[in-house]
C-alpha cells in the first residue's frame, strides 16, 4: 500500500510539472558522467597502488600524484618535474581522520582555519609522520590540504590514504592553469593521465599557511 501511494505521489508530481527529470537533464549525460568517474577512479587507483604516477585534476590546478608512502614513486614525481632534492611536496587528504595520520599533533587553531576557509587552503603542519622522507621539508613540516574535489576524495577513500599533489610543471616553469598548458614532457613521463575534462578546479594554486610549533601563523602564499 505504501509503495502504491509513493508511486502515485511521484506520478502526480511529474505530471504536474510535465517533466521527466532524467530525460530533461539528459539520462545519457548522467550515465556517462558517473560511469566515466568510476572507471577513472579505478584506473588511477591501480596505477597509484602499483607505485605509478598520475596526472590528475584537483580543487586547484592539475597535479602530479602518487602514494605518499612509496619512496620510489615520490622520487619518480621529483624526476618527472626535474625537482631539486630538499624541496617539500604537498599532500591531499579527503578528511580530518586521514589528516591525523600524517601529522603527529595538530594545533587546535588549524581546525578553525579549515572550517572557515572559503577557498582551497593548504596548511603546513609541524611533525610530519607516516610518509616518505622525501616529502617533508628539512624541519619535518608538511603541507596538507583537505580537498572537496569529487575525484580526489573518492580516489583517496578507495586508497585509504592521502595522495601526493604537486603542480604539473617542470621545475622553474610557470604553474599551468589549464590542461592545455601542461608541458608535453610531463604528459609523456607520467604513468596515467586522468580523463575527466569536465572537472574544473579554481585554476590557481591554493593559499598556503604555515603553523609553527608554538601555533604562530605564517602566510606563505595568499
Amino acid at each position: 500500500m505504501l509503495q502504491e501511494q509513493k508511486n502515485s505521489l511521484l506520478s502526480s508530481i511529474n505530471n504536474s510539472l510535465l517533466i521527466d527529470p532524467f530525460r530533461e537533464c539528459g539520462r545519457d549525460f548522467f550515465c556517462s558522467y558517473f560511469c566515466t568517474m568510476s572507471d577513472e577512479i579505478q584506473r588511477a587507483f591501480e596505477v597509484v597502488k602499483n607505485g605509478g604516477v598520475i596526472l590528475y585534476p584537483t580543487d586547484t590546478v592539475w597535479g602530479l600524484g602518487c602514494d605518499p608512502g612509496n619512496d620510489k614513486a615520490v622520487q619518480k614525481v621529483m624526476d618527472i618535474k626535474n625537482r631539486p632534492e630538499g624541496k617539500s611536496m604537498i599532500l591531499l587528504v579527503p578528511n580530518e581522520q586521514l589528516l591525523n595520520r600524517y601529522v603527529k599533533e595538530i594545533p587546535e587553531v588549524c581546525y578553525d582555519l579549515i572550517d572557515f576557509a572559503v577557498e582551497p587552503l593548504t596548511i603546513v603542519y609541524p611533525n610530519a609522520q607516516h610518509m616518505s622522507t622525501l616529502i617533508p621539508a628539512e624541519d619535518n613540516s608538511v603541507g596538507i590540504r583537505i580537498t572537496n574535489n569529487e575525484f580526489c576524495q573518492k580516489l583517496m577513500l578507495k586508497l585509504k590514504s592521502g595522495i601526493v599533489s604537486t603542480s604539473a610543471n617542470l621545475s622553474g616553469e610557470p604553474t599551468p592553469v589549464s590542461f592545455s598548458q601542461i608541458n608535453p614532457i610531463i604528459l609523456e613521463k607520467v604513468d596515467y593521465v586522468v580523463d575527466l575534462p569536465q572537472l574544473k578546479g579554481s585554476n590557481k594554486p591554493s593559499q598556503i599557511i604555515k603553523i609553527k610549533a608554538n601555533s604562530e601563523i605564517q602566510i606563505i602564499r595568499k
